[in-house]
């Protein structure tokens, strides 16, 4: 499901074979959003110069519970790739330590998405507000790698772990979407083991994602669609953890 403004005189979808429309009531008081989720879908997108493909945490069938949560490590200024590297492991280890099993990919351009599939039981409310104290633990036991607040000044040299892409209404590359910047990288899936072999942030695009896709073993996020994880345990670790690290307490 994506977000857009397409701008015709009349009945713009009927331009675009295959693209539905979706009830304006899904997300009031904004323009009706559009679902791509067929090949013919996808191929009118292309010829209407879609590059870019970014999609919500929720899906229309429940569309106020998130079924994921996103974490985008956004390097600042001075960030090599062994430390951006160092960054995606470090956030694993925590969700890990929290409870939460997470995949990865890269987003195409400098950065990595963390993914973490949830059962659609908590409102993007409270999705962004654990993924803000998971950042904040992040920036508070881990300061010379991670930032809590965004803008290019605060993370000179560290990691800005983007939690603000849980917030109702926001969207995130989808995975296999290029990006329209130089380069035209592809926002690929991979698995953890293949992070250590990353020799870039972005090594596929447009003219090797194709052959990367067919020439690799099994799909890394196979188990992905079966995982619908609970928040409840690991959001009491997380306030535990960070009651315990309180200045003052030994």
């Amino acid at each position: 499901m994506i977000t857009g403004k397409l701008f015709f005189q009349k009945h713009p979808f009927a331009a675009m074979p295959g693209v539905r429309e979706l009830d304006a009531a899904l997300w009031p008081d904004h323009e009706p959003m559009m679902a791509i989720d067929t090949h013919q879908a996808l191929l009118s997108a292309v010829q209407m110069n879609v590059i870019e493909l970014h999609t919500w945490n929720a899906t229309v069938r429940n569309i106020g519970r998130p079924d994921r949560l996103v974490f985008d490590l956004d390097p600042g200024e001075g960030v090599d790739l062994p430390m951006l590297k160092d960054g995606g492991r470090l956030v694993r280890a925590l969700l890990d330590e929290l409870g939460l099993t997470s995949w990865i990919k890269t987003s195409g351009g400098k950065g990595l998405h963390i993914v973490v599939p949830i059962a659609r039981r908590w409102s993007a409310e409270q999705v962004k507000a654990f993924s803000k104290d998971v950042v904040e633990h992040l920036a508070r036991v881990v300061p010379s790698h991670f930032v809590a607040k965004s803008g290019p000044s605060r993370r000179v040299g560290r990691i800005f772990v983007d939690y603000l892409r849980n917030g109702e209404g926001q969207t995130t590359v989808s995975a296999f979407s290029v990006r329209a910047r130089p380069g035209l990288g592809v926002s690929m899936t991979i698995g953890w083991d293949e992070l250590d072999r990353l020799d870039a942030p972005s090594p596929w695009h447009v003219g090797n994602a194709r052959d990367h896709l067919s020439l690799r073993g099994p799909d890394p996020w196979q188990d992905y669609w079966q995982s619908r994880q609970s928040l409840t345990g690991p959001a009491k670790k997380l306030a535990a953890s960070a009651d315990e690290n309180r200045p003052g307490r030994r």
